[in-house]
Parts: C-alpha cells; sequence; structure tokens
C-alpha cells in the first residue's frame, strides 16, 4: 500500500496524459503517472493538426519532435471515390490559422517521445500499471492500480486526470458512455510500400477519399512506408463476411483514385481492424477529476482531430488543477468552466464529422468558392482551430448554413458517388 500523496494523479501516457503531465510537473507539482502499456507500443491515428505545433512548443517537445525527423504535412486532399474530383487545401493559404504545417508520425515513435519527454520534465511515469477504480472524498482521490506483477497499490492525489483514452477508465466505472447511434463504425488498416502519392510538398498531404458512406484514408509516414486504412459500418463489414483483407480489397476496387494509388503497392503488414466507436461521456468533470482526449469522447477521425483535442484538452485540465492546488480550491466552478470549454470544442468538430456524411457538405466542400473567406474558415478547421475568434465563427456559422440551403437549391453543381461511365 502507498502513502505517498501526490498533487495530481494521470491515468494512461498517451498525447493526452502526456501533456497533462508535463504541463503540471514543469509547473512544480508533483505528478504521478499510471500507463497501462509498456512504450513503445503501436497505435493508430498518426495524421497530426498544425495546431499541435503551438502546444508542442509551450510543452518544450518541439525540438525533440523535429529530431525524431517525423513528416512535414502542409496540406489535405479530399476526393470522390469515383475520382470525378479532388480538392488540397494546403494550410499555408488560411488566413485565420495561426501555424502553416504539421507532422505525420507514427505513434509508436511520437507517443514514446512525449511520454520520455514528461518523465524528463519531472513527472513519475509508470508503465505496465492498470488502474481498477478511484474514488474521490472530500481531501482528495484514491486510485487502486495493479502493478506489472500484478500486486495491488493505493495511491491518494489531490487530483485525478483520466487520459485513459478509449478505456474510459473513470467514465465505464460511473457508467457515463453514450455511444451515437449513427456512428458504429469500424477500420481495415494496415501499411503499405510503394503507395502513389502527389508531387513535391503534396507527397505529404494526408489524403481522404469519401465513398457514399465510407471512406479512405491514405497517410504517408516516410518515403518508404505509407498508412492505408477503410472506414465503414460494422454491420456492413459483418454482412460482407468480416474478413478484413477481402473487404479492404472490394473497396479498393470500387474506387479508382485508391485503386490507382495502390496499383504498386505492397502490404508491409497484415491487415488490423479496430472499432471506431463514436461516444461522449454525459460529464466531463466530478469531484477532484477531470477527463481529457478520448476519456472525454471520441468521433469519427475523418479530420484527424484526436490528437490534438486530446493534447489540447490536456493542456486545459493542467492549468484547471495548478490554479485550483495554488488557491487551495477543490476544482468547483474552475472545472466547470473546463467542461463547458472542452464540450464546446467536442461539440464542434461532431457538427463537422455529422456534415461530412451528407452530400451537400461535400458539394461546396469540394467544390471551394472565394467567398467571404470561406475556404480560409475550412483550412481553419483543418489545422485545429476549435477556438477561432468571431471571424472565423461567423464564417463557419455561415457555412453550415449554405450546406442546409445546398441541399434544397444547388449552390454549386451537384456531385455523384456514382462510378463514372468508362471510356
Amino acid at each position: 500500500m502507498s502513502t505517498t500523496a501526490y498533487d495530481a494523479l494521470v491515468i494512461g501516457c498517451g498525447p493526452g496524459g502526456s501533456s497533462a503531465a508535463t504541463f503540471l510537473a514543469r509547473a512544480g507539482r508533483r505528478v504521478l503517472v499510471l500507463e497501462k502499456e509498456v512504450f513503445p507500443r503501436f497505435h493508430i491515428g498518426e495524421s497530426l493538426l498544425p495546431c499541435n505545433h503551438t502546444i508542442f512548443r509551450e510543452m518544450g517537445v518541439l525540438p525533440a519532435l523535429e529530431a525524431a525527423g517525423f513528416m512535414r504535412k502542409l496540406g489535405a486532399r479530399f476526393e470522390l471515390g469515383n475520382g470525378a474530383i479532388g480538392t488540397r487545401f494546403a494550410f499555408r493559404d488560411g488566413k485565420f490559422n495561426r501555424e502553416p504545417e504539421a507532422i505525420q508520425v507514427e505513434r509508436a515513435r511520437f507517443d514514446h517521445v512525449l511520454l520520455k519527454h514528461a518523465r524528463a520534465s519531472g513527472a513519475d511515469v509508470r508503465e505496465g500499471w492498470t488502474v481498477q477504480r478511484f474514488a474521490a472524498a472530500a481531501g482528495g482521490v484514491t486510485v487502486e492500480a495493479q502493478d506489472p506483477q500484478g500486486q495491488g497499490h493505493a495511491f491518494r492525489a489531490s487530483f485525478l486526470i483520466d487520459a485513459s483514452g478509449r478505456g474510459n477508465v473513470t467514465g465505464n466505472q460511473e457508467g457515463l458512455r453514450i455511444v451515437h447511434r449513427h456512428w458504429r463504425k469500424l477500420a481495415v488498416f494496415s501499411q503499405f510500400a510503394g503507395v502513389g502519392l502527389g508531387p513535391g510538398e503534396e507527397a505529404a498531404d494526408t489524403i481522404i477519399v469519401r465513398l457514399p458512406n465510407k471512406w479512405f484514408w491514405i497517410i504517408p509516414l516516410s518515403p518508404e512506408k505509407t498508412s492505408v486504412g477503410l472506414v465503414l459500418d460494422k454491420d456492413e463489414f459483418a454482412a460482407a463476411g468480416g474478413e478484413p483483407e477481402r473487404v479492404f480489397e472490394r473497396w479498393v476496387a470500387a474506387s479508382p483514385p485508391v485503386q490507382q494509388r495502390l496499383a504498386t503497392a505492397r502490404r508491409l503488414e497484415p491487415m488490423s481492424t479496430t472499432t471506431d466507436f463514436s461516444y461522449y461521456n454525459r460529464r466531463l468533470i466530478g469531484p477532484r477529476l477531470l477527463r481529457v482526449g478520448d476519456a472525454a469522447g471520441f468521433m469519427d477521425p475523418i479530420f484527424s482531430a484526436g490528437v490534438f483535442l486530446a493534447m489540447w484538452s490536456g493542456k486545459l485540465a493542467a492549468e484547471a488543477v495548478r490554479q485550483a492546488l495554488e488557491r487551495g480550491e477543490t476544482g468547483g466552478r474552475r472545472f466547470a468552466v473546463y467542461e463547458k470549454r472542452v464540450q464546446r470544442g467536442l461539440k464542434f468538430y461532431w457538427r463537422v464529422v455529422e456534415n461530412y456524411y451528407t452530400t451537400s457538405f461535400m458539394e461546396l466542400f469540394l467544390q471551394p468558392r472565394d467567398h467571404f473567406d470561406l475556404p480560409s474558415a475550412v483550412i481553419a478547421v483543418l489545422a485545429g482551430e476549435v477556438e477561432g475568434n468571431w471571424s472565423l465563427r461567423w464564417r463557419l456559422q455561415y457555412f453550415f448554413l449554405l450546406v442546409k440551403l445546398q441541399a434544397r437549391w444547388p449552390l454549386v453543381p451537384r456531385l455523384s458517388f456514382a462510378p463514372l461511365p468508362t471510356t
């Protein structure tokens, strides 16, 4: 039984947990991080957003990431699955985003860099520890966990930050998870060599190929390695026999842009699957408790916002805990402000994803017009500007209004997902 008391205990050392731990440790707070896995470990979600760079600088981890040699991501390309149209958005062309570029990462290496940085910043990071339950009381939080040898321990901390990802440790314990009834997705993916990519700087772009009710991602990780995946309804995957390779190849054959890019590609790993159920927790806070990243909510990863939202909420959680400790508070109003702010960010991306699956959204999105700087507003969303100023916010509201109008009256030409006629 541990008797050490910490200022904060963090569950999980993925991007959200490592950012929260780093900010608190650099502020001189005593932080314990309990991570279930032993790093490096594989994780999906390799494409980051430009706004991550702001947080990297604030954490002091940017030099280590630059030394790791990750690919620079200068834009993103979106295409229809039949090859009828495609549009590239370059981050540097946006007027409302602060950062002009992002990086593409292998999560095993990227997450390990963040974990080691949290440890070097002063956090007590322990790998291979499984958190079993927590309990909050007036004086703090108690967490019970198993060490790598299976022995039980209990830890005390003034505050608890749950960054356990889709493991959702505290949310599951309290029965808070609500699964989106329409978004029961599944991802089929692998890594390939020899994928056909764009010319010049576009070779590092994330490519999203949209089919009627599913989509492909193509994410370059290095000049020799590319992550390729298909996101589709879980029920459709099961109805097709549930064989990852067969399902993947079937929809590659149905999408000329993907088929062309994989024509001479060689698969490096077996096909894998992961459930992509979108969900949220009814509450993001509790007595002396804050939830960050996927432990707050998880959504369809079409816009690659997961890592940014995790690190952004991890930063906000660390700031809320730091201020509560300085003022001798239990959280209260400060935590309520955190919850409202993070919920607003999550709801914003939920709205974008919900619209993405409509044809009217795709028609406007893939055929941008230089009208009130709307293309720059779209680029800001792709860059991760979840809390833009009024100039950005009213343009996004206007864009969503145009999406509704496009559904009834064609403001731009209609698009079809049907196969193009062959010649």
